[in-house]
C-alpha cells in the first residue's frame, strides 16, 4: 500500500520539504551560538534568555496553533507560521541588542509552533490507512534538517561568509515557502469522523490519553534533546574520548534516529503502532540506562566501543516515539485532532525548555555522571507514559 494517495503526493512532498527546512531552523541558532557570543559579547545568561524566548513561544503556539487550525484551516495557519518565522529569521542577529534578539527569537518560535502543528495534523489526515508510516517518514525529514542546519552554517563559514548570512538565507527560504503554500492546493481527503451536529463534541479533558500524550512528549523531547546535547561532553569527560572527534558521537545518535524514521515506515506496514512505540521506547530506555551505568565502570577502549554502540541504539530507539504518539493520539480523538495534537506538542516544547536547565544544575552540583543518569530515569518515565498511552488508545478504540 502506498504511503499516501497519489492525488496528495505533491502536498506530501511539499510538507516534507517544509519539515526539512523547519528542522534546519531549529538548530542553526544553537550551532551559531559560539559565534554569537564572541561577536556580540553576550553572557551565558543573555544567550540563555534568547534561547528560552524561542522555546517558550514555540511550546505556547503549538498549543494555540491547534485552535488556529480549527478556525483558519491548514493553509492559512501554515502561511501565517511561515511568514512570522521568516520575518524573525531575516532580522535575527542584525543587531547585538539583547532585547531585540530576544523578541526576534520569540517571533521565530511563534512561527515554528504554527508550522509544526500544521505539518503534524495535515500528515495525519493524509494517512487514510492509519498506518503511521507517513508520520514516521515526515519526522525523518525533520531529522535530516536538524543535521543539515549546522552543516550549512559550517559550509558558509568555510566559504568566507559571515555567520549572520545563515539567518538571512533561511528567511529567504521561508519567504519562498510562503509563496509555495499560498499557491498550493491543500485540499485533504474527506474526514470520515466529521462530528454530527446533533452529537455533543468530544471532551478531550475527560480522557487519560489527552494527558498521557502530553507527558509522553514532555519526557521524550527532554530525553532526546538532552542525550543529544550532552553526549559529546559526557564521552570526553567520562570515557576520555578525544574532544576533536566528539561531534561524531552526536552524528551517530542521529544516524540511528534517521535509520528508524526512514526504515520503520519502509519495512513495517502493520497497524500496531502501539506495540512499535513501546518496543522502540524500551530499546531507547535500555540504551540510555546502559550508557549511564557504563559511566560508573572502569574506563578503556572497550568501554568507548560499547558506549558508541549504545549511542546508536539510543538513537534508533528514539526514532519513532514522537510520530507514533501523534498517530495514536489522532486515532483517539478523530473529531478534535488539532487541539489534541497541539496540547501534546506543547508538552514536548516544555520538555525542551525545562530539561537543559535541570541537567546543567545537576551536572554542576553532582557531576556529569549523576546528571546524565537522570536521563535514564526520565527514559523509564517516557516508556511508562508510552505504555499508558497505548493501553488508553486501545481501550478508546
Amino acid at each position: 500500500m502506498p504511503l499516501v494517495d497519489r492525488s496528495y503526493r505533491n502536498l506530501f512532498v511539499a510538507l516534507f520539504c517544509v519539515f526539512t527546512i523547519f528542522g534546519m531552523s531549529m538548530t542553526i541558532i544553537g550551532a551559531a551560538l559560539p559565534k554569537i557570543l564572541s561577536s556580540f559579547g553576550w553572557s551565558y545568561f543573555v544567550a540563555g534568555m534568547v534561547l528560552a524566548a524561542n522555546a517558550i513561544a514555540y511550546f505556547t503556539f503549538t498549543f494555540v496553533g491547534g485552535y488556529a487550525l480549527r478556525y483558519l484551516g491548514p493553509k492559512r495557519t501554515m502561511v501565517t507560521g511561515l511568514m512570522i518565522a521568516g520575518v524573525g529569521l531575516v532580522f535575527f542577529a542584525s543587531t547585538p541588542d539583547p532585547l531585540t534578539n530576544i523578541l526576534l527569537s520569540a517571533l521565530i518560535g511563534v512561527g515554528q509552533g504554527f508550522v509544526e502543528i500544521t505539518v503534524n495534523w495535515t500528515t495525519l489526515r493524509l494517512d487514510t490507512a492509519k498506518s503511521g508510516r507517513p508520520m514516521n517518514l515526515m519526522h525523518g525529514a525533520f531529522a535530516v534538517g536538524a543535521i543539515a542546519g549546522p552543516l550549512a552554517l559550517a559550509g558558509l563559514l568555510g566559504a568566507g561568509f559571515d555567520w549572520v548570512t545563515i539567518y538571512h538565507l533561511m528567511g529567504g527560504v521561508f519567504a519562498g515557502l510562503v509563496v509555495l503554500f499560498a499557491l498550493l492546493s491543500m485540499d485533504l481527503p474527506p474526514d470520515p469522523h466529521v462530528a454530527d451536529p446533533d452529537q455533543p463534541p468530544q471532551r478531550l479533558a475527560t480522557h487519560p490519553a489527552y494527558y498521557l500524550s502530553f507527558l509522553a512528549l514532555f519526557f521524550y523531547v527532554g530525553v532526546e534533546l538532552g542525550v543529544s546535547n550532552w553526549l559529546a561532553e559526557y564521552f570526553v569527560s567520562v570515557f576520555d574520548y578525544p574532544a576533536s572527534q566528539s561531534a561524531l558521537l552526536v552524528s551517530l545518535f542521529w544516524v540511528g534516529l534517521l535509520a528508524g524514521r526512514f526504515g520503520v515506515p519502509l519495512l513495517y506496514h502493520g497497524p500496531r503502532q502501539d506495540l512499535v512505540l513501546i518496543g522502540f521506547s524500551a530499546l531507547a530506555t535500555v540504551a540510555v540506562a546502559g550508557l549511564s551505568l557504563l559511566g560508573f565502570t572502569t574506563n578503556g577502549p572497550m568501554t568507548q566501543t560499547i558506549g558508541m554502540g549504545l549511542v546508536l541504539m539510543a538513537g534508533l530507539g528514539s526514532s519513532i516515539y514522537y510520530p507514533a504518539v501523534i498517530t495514536l493520539l489522532g486515532n483517539c480523538f478523530p473529531q478534535a485532532q488539532s487541539q489534541a495534537i497541539g496540547f501534546a506538542a506543547t508538552g514536548g516544547g516544555i520538555g525542551a525548555f525545562v530539561f537543559p536547565f535541570l541537567m546543567s544544575a545537576l551536572a554542576e552540583g553532582a557531576g556529569i555522571r549523576v546528571g546524565f543518569a537522570t536521563y535514564a530515569v526520565f527514559a523509564v518515565a517516557m516508556t511508562a507514559a508510552a505504555v499508558g498511552l497505548a493501553l488508553s488508545a486501545k481501550k478508546r478504540g
